[in-house]
């Protein structure tokens, strides 16, 4: 099934962020993880491929800019666009604000494969791409045509929230596939009022990150709390970086070392 032409890219590690579900913080964990491995001086690429529901032109405070796409040699030429060091593409630049994406499976991960393959990525040494959720047609497509270095999981604790995230796992793992796992990243762990750093509330359960690397033996990679000021900066296209609060950035930056130690 997967034995088929691979999309060659010039970067040295393609690592995918992936859920079984939405609303768990893929997005804010990929558009951070890119910003965090930049700013440690690596060049990266950040490829939006949640199709039906872009985000990072709006979390990367892109939402009003398009990329240059040229005609090189009778084909299409996009340059990415950049911001806080990260290389960023995602059809979202292409979208007019609250259009939907009405296509068949086939069409849409035609699409895809186009964001990789006709953009002038620099050459990079960490290519980041923000998975739809799930597990259909646009994910095994580019499973089937990008040679990646691994996958990171997203997950919030609750038992719901586990059960969608081993589907995700499972099709790494299949064989055909066999993309390894790199980690979990378990997402709003707890919630910390703005005033009182020194409290925790597990408001969706404790320790399912935890349990969920153990069962696939694979490391937690960190715990991120429910932090106000992050969703904030994330509407407004702010980076965390820029934020006061040292906790979720303290998060961010363990994960990123964990993940140069890992590669």
């Amino acid at each position: 099934m997967f034995d088929i032409d691979k999309i060659k890219l010039p970067a040295k590690h393609i690592i995918s962020v992936a859920s079984g579900k939405g609303g768990v913080g893929k997005s804010t964990v990929s558009v951070n993880l890119a910003i965090s491995l930049a700013r440690q001086g690596f060049k990266v690429a950040l490829v939006d491929a949640d199709i039906y529901g872009p985000s990072v032109p709006k979390m990367m405070g892109l939402e009003e800019m398009t990329p240059t796409v040229e005609i090189v040699n009778e084909k299409e030429s996009m340059t990415p666009l950049e911001k806080y060091g990260v290389q960023v593409m995602s059809l979202g630049f292409f979208m007019q604000k609250g259009q939907s994406v009405i296509w068949r499976g086939p069409l849409a991960a035609n699409a895809i494969l186009q964001l990789f393959e006709n953009t002038v990525w620099d050459n990079l040494d960490y290519m980041i791409i923000d998975f739809p959720p799930g597990t259909g047609d646009i994910q095994l497509t580019v499973l089937q045509r990008l040679t990646l270095t691994g996958a990171i999981i997203v997950t919030t604790p609750q038992d719901i929230s586990l059960i969608d995230a081993r589907r995700a796992i499972d099709m790494f793992l299949k064989d055909g596939i066999a993309i390894p796992l790199l980690g979990i990243v378990e997402n709003m762990s707890w919630f910390t009022p703005k005033n009182h750093p020194e409290e925790k509330y597990f408001i969706f359960g404790k320790g399912g990150g935890e349990k969920l690397a153990e069962e696939y033996n694979t490391p937690l990679l960190c715990q991120i709390p429910l932090v106000a000021d992050v969703g904030e900066a994330a509407e407004q296209g702010k980076s965390i970086f820029n934020q006061e609060n040292k906790i979720f950035v303290d998060n961010f930056l363990k994960m990123t070392d964990k993940l140069i130690e890992s590669l």
